[in-house]
């Protein structure tokens, strides 16, 4: 069973740059990334009509309608917005005949329109899809920008993730998200981004709530980001072996894709941000084939020599 994804009018035509023409409710109800243009369904034929599937008319359409008489025309558009469909979007700007208005009006459609071609329009609102539509889940932790490295900062509560981003930004580092990330599972990839209505902001413990975008400005927070490498924050524990030579790969798995991650023990006098400046540097040298490991041991190799 499919699930719908509400979405409200207002919002979907923010993102698409829609205009609004008649509204049937206040939310569109999306479950597919697929689109419809309903010429056959014009033409009477219903068949394997995905009526599920946010709809497109454009210019074919539109002079399909206009060879049809009034009487002709009329049943056409009645037939067609009998079924149950998230929104109509017209394209190019073109200007909808009364018929298309009463029919909406009758059977509640939402009715919407953008001044781009049909194609353009479509390739946008599939992207804007894949997006709302894509697997997710929230994860507690901090998602950093580091060097252009996606890093999603974990650990129990109090070890000091905030305060950790916190230098990271003053380092010139950017903020994507505090506390909550909500991580979408997107062609293949694994992108990360903050609660609307939790962006930007940040807890510092002994200071309050503190707002990252107006104290440090745009250049320190980022919406969105591409999930790289997740770095386990957990207080130093003297009878555990950490890695030390950087043998050793583990992985975590979200939403079905495996990233690669560190477990970094903290306690007094260790620099976590430069730590994890340096975590993410080498996470950049080794996606590049470069492993300081491999050298070392060419190096003593060479020696033994």
């Amino acid at each position: 069973m499919r699930t719908i994804q509400k979405v409200k009018i207002n919002d979907f035509c923010e993102a698409l740059e829609l205009e609004v023409l008649y509204r049937g409710g206040e939310f569109i109800g999306l479950s597919t990334v697929n689109i419809s243009r309903p010429g056959l369904q014009l033409a009477g034929f219903y068949e394997h009509f995905g009526s599920e599937r946010v709809q497109i008319m454009g210019e074919m359409e539109f002079a399909y309608l206009d060879t049809l008489d009034e009487a002709a025309r009329i049943s056409a558009l009645e037939n067609y917005f009998s079924h149950k469909m998230p929104c109509i979007v017209v394209s190019t700007g073109l200007e909808l005949p009364p018929e298309m208005f009463a029919c909406a009006a009758k059977y509640g459609r939402t009715l919407l329109r953008s001044p781009l071609r049909s194609t353009e329009i479509i390739n946008k609102i599939i992207a804007y899809l894949n997006e709302v539509l894509a697997p997710n889940e929230t994860r507690h932790g901090v998602l950093v920008d580091l060097y252009g490295v996606g890093m999603l900062i974990t650990g129990q509560s109090g070890i000091g993730k905030s305060e950790t981003a916190l230098e990271l930004v003053q380092r010139g580092h950017r903020l994507v998200a505090d506390d909550a990330v909500i991580i979408r599972h997107i062609n293949d990839r694994l992108i990360g981004a903050s609660p609307e209505n939790i962006r930007h902001f940040m807890e510092v413990r002994g200071i309050g709530i503190i707002d990252v975008y107006k104290m440090y400005g745009a250049g320190a927070v980022k919406l969105a980001k591409v999930l790289d490498l997740v770095v386990e924050l957990e207080n130093w524990n003297d009878g555990k072996e950490y890695d030390r030579l950087g043998i050793g790969e583990d992985y975590i798995e979200i939403l079905g894709h495996k990233l690669p991650k560190l477990t970094i023990p903290v306690r007094p006098g260790r620099n976590n941000a430069v730590i994890l400046e340096v975590a993410a540097r080498n996470h950049r040298l080794k996606t590049m084939g470069v492993s300081a490991l491999d050298e070392l041991n060419k190096r003593l190799i060479k020696g033994d020599n």
